[in-house]
Order: structure tokens, then C-alpha cells, then sequence
């Protein structure tokens, strides 16, 4: 179960800028595009980059490390 403080993505990596595309009804998750490419952690540490630069809060992918469907765990 996905409560406030966490929500799901789904990640496009290789992008030509950081941004959050909208919202996915089918798959109840926000499409994140990420300019890093899938490979040696580098996407999953430019999302936390990007997501605390959105938030003003401390983030962490909370599952998924090397799927494209993750789970964001907003840290108060």
C-alpha cells in the first residue's frame, strides 16, 4: 500500500532534460524523465537529485532500484 509519503514512478531514462511528465492512470504513477542513461546507478542518482531539487525534501527510492517502476519515499 502507497501512502502519502510515497508514490510510484516510472522512469525514461536517456531524456533530453529532468522532468516530470504526468501522471499515468493506468498504472497509478508519474512518468520521470531523466537525462542519465540506465546504467551503474547513474539514473537512479540523477531521480533523487532531481526529486529533492522538486520537493525541497530529502527523497529516496524506497523499491525498484533496477526497474523502471519505482517507489519514492518522501523523508521528513
Amino acid at each position: 500500500m502507497i501512502n502519502s509519503n510515497k508514490f510510484k514512478i516510472i522512469v525514461k531514462p536517456n531524456a533530453r532534460e529532468n522532468r516530470i511528465e504526468g501522471f499515468d492512470n493506468q498504472r497509478n504513477a508519474y512518468i520521470v524523465h531523466v537525462k542519465a542513461k540506465p546504467e551503474d546507478n547513474k539514473a537512479n542518482i540523477e531521480i533523487i537529485k532531481f526529486l529533492l531539487k522538486h520537493f525541497k525534501k530529502r527523497v529516496r527510492i524506497a523499491s525498484g532500484f533496477k526497474s523502471k517502476e519505482k517507489i519514492i519515499e518522501i523523508i521528513d
